[in-house]
């Protein structure tokens, strides 16, 4: 772990104090993307109900360590990390513990730097995504303290832009007081009905308040996206020609176009685009 060949990640969190929104479909579905493109790809199940984990495959009876012990000791993270049926996508999952693990850090020192302090280091893998719980709680913070970016995924739904509205409150308050360089990677609409007339009105009123921090990319409503964790699998194995797969596909692009106008911006040069960030 230690090799010094090994680079930063980039930290990604899922985050949304919303629940029901298409969070963990994003965080499973955007990692698989991102793996499938040649990315090394740990996805780190902070959410005590353990979603991303089954729906990535991974039995509860075969879980050995989990993202509790990130926050309560210094493994090694790539051997608390498990495989999956995914090439280049590991995870680690959630477990029961993390459902005390709120209660553990109130007191424990140094508690909103517990990730940070673990997981910002050179590891062997291009990107770290987190799958945030749904609400602001202790475990969420953790993770926007860690994280470089929020990708903020939205329902399409009337009181949606309220929503946002606060979780952008809270990521201010994070940025000014543990995490300077926080920002929000982008906002993704979600179970988009293109049928329903108010799935346009809420798009056009988050592009019109956020610009373009609002991905164009649209997830839209789709039965395999929800059928795909009872088989444990993403949604682009479980059926990758399926509107919701081919959505995120899309989703991995743009992500991708703009990590590079970042590096970009930052390094004062334009970076070209890798030949290998294709999907079949």
């Amino acid at each position: 772990m230690q090799n010094s060949t090994l680079k930063l990640p980039r930290f990604l969190a899922i985050a949304n104090q919303k629940g029901g929104v298409g969070k963990t479909t994003t965080a499973v579905n955007l990692a698989t993307a991102l793996s499938a493109v040649g990315k090394k790809v740990l996805l780190i199940d902070l959410d005590p109900q353990g979603n991303a984990s089954t729906g990535l495959g991974v039995r509860r009876s075969a879980i050995r360590g989990s993202a509790y012990d990130l926050l309560f000791d210094d493994p090694d993270v790539l051997e608390l990390s498990v495989a999956t049926k995914v090439p280049r996508l590991r995870v680690i999952p959630s477990s029961v513990h993390l459902s005390g693990a709120e209660i553990e850090l109130v007191t424990a020192p140094r508690r909103e730097y517990r990730l940070r302090e673990t997981l910002r280091k050179p590891l062997p893998f291009d990107y770290v995504i987190f799958d945030c719980p749904p609400s602001l709680s202790l475990l969420t913070l953790n993770a926007l303290v860690t994280v470089d970016s929020v990708v903020v995924p939205m329902q399409c739904e009337f009181y949606a832009l309220e929503g946002l509205s606060h979780l952008v409150k809270t990521i201010d308050r994070v940025r000014k007081n543990f995490n300077a360089h926080l920002n929000i990677h982008g906002v993704v609409l979600t179970m988009y009905d293109k049928r329903n007339n108010l799935s346009k009105m809420v798009e056009d009123d988050v592009r019109t308040h956020f610009g373009d921090k609002v991905y164009q990319t649209v997830i839209p409503r789709n039965i395999r996206l929800s059928e795909a964790p009872s088989y444990g699998l993403p949604a682009i194995v479980y059926d990758m020609n399926c509107s919701g797969s081919q959505a995120y596909i899309r989703l991995a692009k743009e992500v991708l176009k703009r990590e590079r106008n970042l590096l970009s911006e930052k390094s004062g040069i334009e970076l070209e685009y890798s030949p290998e960030e294709k999907v079949a």
